[in-house]
């Protein structure tokens, strides 16, 4: 055991019982954040991700097409039943 460690436990040892479930808790974290490291991610990593549903769409058209949708249901939502 090294003297860094023995120090460490004896430390350990001083706090409550409320505080050593804390470390230990926190530690236990600590590890396994270093054992399952999250992958970094770049957002740039998503760039072309799906192109091919758009290949054949026309981007003007698909953006009337669902303004006019849009307009429908608003318009929709507009109209009373008989009373």
């Amino acid at each position: 055991m090294s003297t860094r460690y023995a120090e460490t436990l004896k430390q350990v040892q001083n706090l409550t019982a409320q505080d050593q479930l804390r470390l230990l808790e926190e530690l236990a974290a600590l590890v396994r954040r270093q054992m399952n490291p999250e992958p970094q991610h770049n957002l740039m990593e998503l760039q072309g991700l799906g192109k091919e549903i758009w290949e054949d769409v026309d981007a003007q058209t698909y953006v009337d097409q669902e303004r006019a949708s849009s307009d429908r249901e608003a318009c929709a939502c507009l109209v009373f039943p008989d009373q």
